[in-house]
């Protein structure tokens, strides 16, 4: 197999002082919710090493090489907040949107959306509505979700929608084939592994999900292209529970998922 490039991908979600004001109120988002300073000690892991974190669209993935990628989902309003510490630093990110959300509280509206564009960021789908435990779904939904969100931003950008995001990061083959039926060209799952796969005409990127309770001292090992392999067995551990027991995992994701206020 010829050789890929090598990539280190980070999840964040959301950052701000106030868990309230954005994103999911759901019990399963709270994990999710870095403060600023605990955000930006994460990048300064991440700063402290050689590679600077460039947008998918500017990477040759199928050439041997060196990259880190950072991702934001959901859309909570706070992305503004995460993008500023970006900007600060001379850095751009990918920006994943739950589009039937856009206007609602705690979430982006439609022109701060443009404005992450405008300053450079990369905008993209994380679905239409988010829906849980998404390799349940049926592939017509499947289908559905991916080309009503990049509908949606396409016609509020100006430009296709060729990335994506896996909500709940629950994946199959016929999740990323979905994907890529619809015309994405990047989808970014929750496994946390290095090498990009093809799967059609669409690159399928691994990341890690950075909680409120990662260090930053394994965000900067991960940043170097260490521990990955240990985080991916703890990620194949969780999933083969939740494929085992499958009822419980449903009753578990629904507690996750329950009101506050989620979708």
């Amino acid at each position: 197999m010829p050789a890929r490039a090598t990539v280190a991908t980070f999840m964040f979600h959301e950052v701000t002082d106030d868990p309230t004001a954005s994103g999911f109120q759901r019990p399963g988002a709270m994990a999710y919710k870095h403060t600023p300073e605990a955000f930006a000690r994460c990048l300064d892991g991440i700063g402290a090493e050689a590679t600077p974190p460039a947008l998918v669209i500017e990477v040759d993935l199928a050439q041997p090489g060196r990259h880190v990628l950072l991702t934001f989902d959901d859309g909570g309003k706070s992305a503004l907040t995460a993008a500023a510490e970006l900007e600060r630093r001379g850095w751009r990110g990918q920006f994943f949107i739950v589009t039937s959300l856009i206007g609602t509280s705690g979430f982006l509206d439609a022109a701060e959306i443009r404005a992450l564009r405008h300053a450079g960021h990369l905008i993209g789908s994380h679905s239409h509505t988010h829906p849980n435990i998404f390799r349940e779904q049926s592939v017509a939904r499947m289908h559905e979700e991916w080309r009503t969100s990049a509908d949606v931003l396409s016609q509020l950008l100006g430009e296709p929608c060729l990335a994506g995001s896996v909500p709940g990061g629950d994946i199959s083959r016929t999740v990323l084939d979905s994907a890529a039926q619809v015309g994405l060209r990047h989808l970014f799952t929750s496994e946390p592994w290095l090498t990009p796969r093809p799967v059609a005409n669409c690159w399928v990127l691994g990341r890690f999900s950075v909680k409120t309770g990662t260090s930053p001292a394994q965000v900067r090992d991960l940043a170097r292209f260490r521990g990955w392999t240990g985080a991916l067995i703890r990620r194949r551990l969780k999933v083969l529970a939740t494929r085992t027991l499958p009822p419980l995992y449903r009753l578990y994701i629904r507690a996750r998922t329950g009101k506050r206020r989620g979708a």
